[in-house]
């Protein structure tokens, strides 16, 4: 019996990760989905689907090559904070079996990029994801600050 650890394990916290994200969505005013902080800055609702664009290109179109483009979610087709956080949750649905069906030492393994000539081992692309997730989503807690209400306190 194997006492390897699975990545799904490993990467549990990201569960909580994916909880504050949902809660700091849903301090947003449903008139705010199109705020923008400042000039060049993302609205909030595109940033939050941008999270959901890079996970899934990660693991869609750079790891497992099931998609023929980067995916491009357009805040037009996603006109609520309910649309955007459901199709958060059916990506990152997709990214927690995909991380159930690895163990630890797939995160050594080298991705071939799909377009260009270079690799990423699979822990680098995962840890990426996961950081950028966290990133946005301290961006999200800013703006709501910047909109004088209390983002997200863990």
């Amino acid at each position: 019996m194997s006492t390897e650890m699975k990545v799904s394990q490993q990467f549990s916290h990201w569960k909580q990760v994916r909880k504050d994200l949902l809660s700091t969505i849903d301090k947003f005013k449903e008139e705010e989905l199109f705020y923008v902080p400042f000039e060049s800055s993302m609205q909030a609702g595109q940033i939050m689907l941008h999270i959901g664009e890079a996970e899934e290109g990660w693991f869609r179109y750079f790891t497992a090559k099931e998609l023929v483009d980067w995916p491009n979610f357009d805040l037009e087709d996603y006109p609520t904070f309910e649309a955007i956080k459901a199709q958060l949750t059916v990506i990152h649905s997709r990214t927690e079996k995909y991380l159930e069906t690895l163990n630890t030492d797939d995160l050594e393994r080298n991705i071939d990029h799909p377009r260009r000539d270079f690799r990423l081992p699979l822990g680098w692309i995962i840890w990426h994801v996961l950081e950028h997730e966290i990133h946005h989503r301290g961006e999200l807690s800013l703006m709501l600050g910047m909109l004088g209400r209390a983002g997200l306190d863990v």
